[in-house]
């Protein structure tokens, strides 16, 4: 029997399925509703074909597996070159997981333009997977830049009062970094014809390419740049708070679970094992940065009148700790960034789900406007504090698990960091239970919740899911952890390569005198003069 192209099939199916719904025609409620189960039906596909990968995958091995790739254009050695190892692997699955959820969740919130909405949901999720599974780095360009065309238009048309200055602030931003990436990805193709005397894009034969330390340095710059606005990385975030608060719900959702993650797993995969010199410099500036952005995010979290932006504020700080990870860059530090990436994916995707719903039935989010739902809303209540305790953290749920071995990591690496780090998780139990507690403890003191509705069966279908992923997260961490770790071994053991102590000067006419020393091998800890690589 032939071998079935699980992972194009993947990027493939939600962006046929998009173009099929296209073609439904007039509009009315029978068609809509058709739409919006068309749409639900092909995301549970996706869903399902994720996890065939997931029962595919081979769990001992740390190369990319069911690689699959074909000449796109040969002249300028630009492939279709696709592959998953096991950082991509619960990636992948994880958006597969939450575009069914946000697509379920939106089916009281979005009323106008539903085929455009699940056209744009479903291009988006195509768009995310191609993200990670490119191996190709002008295809890997190519999705990146393609995802931001479906989000802007889902929270410029389906957002809320500001959402058009919300779109356009958003496509700015990314884009801005994204013209840097593009010219250091051009620019390791022209290195690499000058090295071998043919162009490559391949991200495999990138990493075997020779770059002087000088030539990392913007070569790093240029890539973390870029994604240090995607996490987004302090001082970087401004985007993110008017994205999500004026994003619809399933923007929201899609926007903290899966876009996000981009960011740094851009880091992770392409800016420190590609340049590892630079990254080994660099790795303080940007654990100084995360560590900021941990204790700020949580600072400002605790002071927002609005639930959406106090969820907002707080990717900023859950995201600083997945920084902090891969900048310890061992074992235990970038198992837990990877870890912490898939929990801030379901808790905090449940968390804006949550609050969507609350919206829905109140059309506010304004927390002094709530107060008493325990009385109205019990299993609504039940459901808000599993999901409340999966975000701070608890034992036994998903994101102890992340957070304990980050700062595990974080101390074997650096104690001040690891130990200021550590504040931002009693932050995030005080912003999230205050808020927890002023929504929905005390009596009802407004009017207008005391007819609120519990959770309805879809709902219910809704916050199921994610609740019991944040369990068995918390519960069996090792059925995530195994199949990643040869794939984090592997990048670990190629930054331990690393010269652990280097001075080199960038040429003149590169721009500037920049004097580069990296930090000492946080393995072994010696430290002595690195012989000078061809071409510097």
């Amino acid at each position: 029997m032939a071998v079935v192209p699980i992972l194009s099939l993947l990027v493939a199916l939600p962006l046929v399925g998009a173009v099929l719904l296209l073609f439904v025609g007039n509009r009315d409620h029978e068609r809509d509703r058709f739409i919006q189960w068309a749409a639900l039906g092909i995301s549970l596909a996706e869903f399902a074909a994720t996890l065939w990968m997931w029962a595919r995958f081979d769990p001992a091995r740390a190369d990319f597996q069911m690689v699959e790739r074909a000449d796109w254009i040969p002249s300028f050695g630009i492939q279709y070159a696709v592959g998953v190892d096991g950082i991509t692997l619960f990636l992948v699955v994880l958006t597969g997981f939450l575009t069914p959820l946000a697509l379920l969740g939106s089916w009281q919130s979005v009323h106008k333009k539903v085929r455009e909405f699940s056209f744009f949901m479903l291009a988006l999720e195509s768009a995310m997977i191609g993200v990670f599974l490119s191996l190709d780095m002008f295809l890997f360009y190519l999705f990146w830049d393609a995802m931001l065309i479906p989000m802007y238009f889902l929270i410029g048309i389906w957002g809320y009062d500001r959402r058009v200055y919300a779109a356009v602030k958003f496509i700015l931003y990314t884009m801005a970094g994204s013209v840097l990436m593009l010219v250091a990805i051009l620019s390791l193709a022209y290195m690499h014809s000058v090295a071998t005397g043919s162009y490559s894009f391949s991200y495999e034969a990138l990493l075997t390419l020779t770059i002087p330390r000088h030539a990392q340095v913007w070569f790093f710059l240029a890539f973390a740049l870029a994604f240090a606005i995607k996490v987004p990385l302090f001082p970087f975030h401004t985007w993110l708070p008017d994205a999500h608060v004026e994003a619809p719900t399933a923007g929201s959702v899609i926007l903290a679970g899966v876009l996000l993650k981009m960011g740094t797993y851009g880091l992770l995969r392409f800016a420190f094992p590609l340049f590892p010199d630079a990254a080994a410099y660099f790795s303080p500036l940007l654990a100084t940065l995360a560590v900021i952005g941990i204790v700020y995010g949580a600072l400002v979290a605790m002071v927002q009148p609005d639930m959406k932006k106090l969820v907002a504020y707080s990717s900023v700080s859950h995201l600083g700790f997945v920084v902090l990870g891969i900048t310890a860059m061992n074992i235990q530090g970038v198992q837990g960034a990877v870890y912490q990436m898939l929990n801030h994916g379901v808790s905090t995707g449940a968390l804006f789900l949550i609050v969507g719903m609350l919206s829905d039935r109140r059309h506010t989010r304004l927390i002094s406007e709530f107060g008493g739902l325990k009385h109205v809303m019990p299993k609504f209540v039940a459901a808000f504090f599993v999901v409340t305790l999966s975000s701070i953290g608890l034992p036994g749920l998903n994101g102890f698990v992340g957070e304990f071995l980050i700062l595990f990591g974080a101390f074997r690496w650096n104690v001040t960091f690891a130990t200021i780090a550590a504040t931002g998780v009693i932050l995030s139990a005080v912003y999230m239970l205050w808020m927890f507690q002023r929504v929905n403890y005390g009596p009802v003191t407004n009017p207008k919740n005391e007819g609120l509705k519990d959770l309805s069966t879809r709902e219910w279908w809704v916050l199921g899911p994610a609740i019991a992923v944040a369990i068995v997260m918390g519960v069996a961490p090792s059925y995530f952890l195994n199949p990643m770790k040869p794939a984090v071994n592997r990048i670990v053991s190629r930054m331990a390569e690393a010269e652990p102590s280097k001075v080199v000067r960038v040429a003149p006419e590169a721009g500037a005198d920049v004097l580069l020393t990296a930090a000492a091998d946080r393995h072994s800890g010696t430290t002595g003069p690195a012989p000078r690589s061809a071409g510097e």
